[in-house]
């Protein structure tokens, strides 16, 4: 399993998407999670609408490339017509191991025909993925409850050639150990799973 440090590797809740949380998840060896958006024509760091307080993103691609390009980067897309400014970076910077999520379908369109690699969405509201055909993989979100969630229905994506990433219930301030329990004994190829915490530490101690 793939663990994805959710908005970096922080302590506190004010330093999510903050640039010490995003270089401590690298150097504490984590792929993460981030919010992206565009503000003053570059792309920053922020879940809600920036300012001049939010990380330059392009500092994210360059320690991306310090390190090999060997974390991989989920971005949340938060604003429309970023494909240009983010293809530029990954280019720029060489970067291979990441994918885009949670933009607006026409903007998938846009991902999908600029050659950038997205992951569609499942969830209980949005019950067929969009634009599966050619998408890298499938980001899995349980808003209120993650019974739905199953071995079978994974692994279905996963024989399509999908990765999946599931984020953990604790996103969504409820109990996530028994959710975890059920994922560990499953015999399913960890390989092509991820998981978006809040606890990266516990989590690496639950799969790996």
């Amino acid at each position: 399993m793939r663990i994805l440090a959710h908005r970096g590797y922080w302590n506190s809740k004010v330093e999510k998407n903050s640039s010490d949380a995003i270089r401590n998840a690298l150097e504490n060896g984590y792929s993460f999670e981030s919010d992206v958006r565009d503000y003053m024509g570059k792309l920053v760091l922020s879940h809600n609408i920036a300012d001049d307080s939010a990380m330059d993103a392009e500092k994210v691609f360059q320690w991306l490339h310090e390190f090999d390009d060997a974390f991989c980067f989920a971005i949340n897309i938060k604003a429309d017509r970023l494909q240009d400014l983010l293809y530029n970076c990954l280019v720029k910077y060489d970067i291979d191991n990441y994918f885009t999520f949670d933009m607006s379908v026409p903007q998938m369109i846009e991902f999908r025909e600029r050659g950038i690699k997205y992951f569609t969405r499942l969830s209980e509201v949005e019950k067929e993925p969009c634009l599966y055909e050619d998408a890298s993989g499938v980001w899995m979100d349980g808003f209120w409850s993650v019974n739905w969630i199953t071995k079978d229905l994974i692994e279905g994506f996963m024989e399509d050639g999908k990765d999946v990433c599931l984020v953990s219930p604790e996103l969504h301030g409820r109990e996530y150990m028994p959710f975890w329990n059920m994922i560990r004994e499953w015999e399913i190829d960890m390989d092509k799973l991820l998981l978006c915490t809040d606890f990266p530490d516990e989590a690496k101690e639950v799969f790996l």
